[in-house]
């Protein structure tokens, strides 16, 4: 039986954890996976889905982040957001496979679409580095349980 509640959290939970907010989706995913009332499959669908899904705001963020640059509030200097993008032109479009990454990860994400990253190859690139973690993160709590 699926529970809405348990996938709704899990979903937020993923969604939140792929911005700049503090979460972690991993013990959300784990403590289901581990309690077994979920096919695992459901819940790495719902887990992929919120976390792409918030990188994917962060891309657009990304998109429209400059404008804001002059701003006292604004969180990044202009050398860090040039540094940034000099590491994402160097290594291409590819460092999104390291999207899963904490404290990387969330930054790469939206320089992709600071960088006008296409979408589509944007998606294509996070599914895989997100779904990725969350399917060797089932792995392992199979393997505990």
């Amino acid at each position: 039986m699926n529970d809405p509640a348990a996938l709704s959290l899990l979903f937020l939970s993923a969604l939140v954890a792929a911005t700049v907010l503090p979460m972690q989706s991993e013990a959300v995913l784990v403590g289901l996976l581990l309690g077994g009332q979920q096919p695992a499959w459901l819940l790495l669908l719902v887990a992929t889905a919120g976390n792409v899904l918030g990188s994917a705001v962060n891309w657009w963020l990304g998109r429209g982040i400059e404008r804001f640059q002059g701003r006292r509030w604004f969180p990044a200097s202009p050398a860090a957001l040039d540094r940034a993008a000099g590491w994402y032109r160097r290594h291409g479009r590819w460092s999104l496979l390291l999207s899963w990454v904490p404290v990387i990860g969330d930054p790469l994400t939206v320089i992709a679409g600071v960088l006008r990253e296409p979408l589509a190859s944007f998606l294509l690139l996070v599914t895989l580095a997100k779904g990725g973690r969350y399917f060797l993160l089932a792995f392992g709590a199979a393997a505990l349980s």
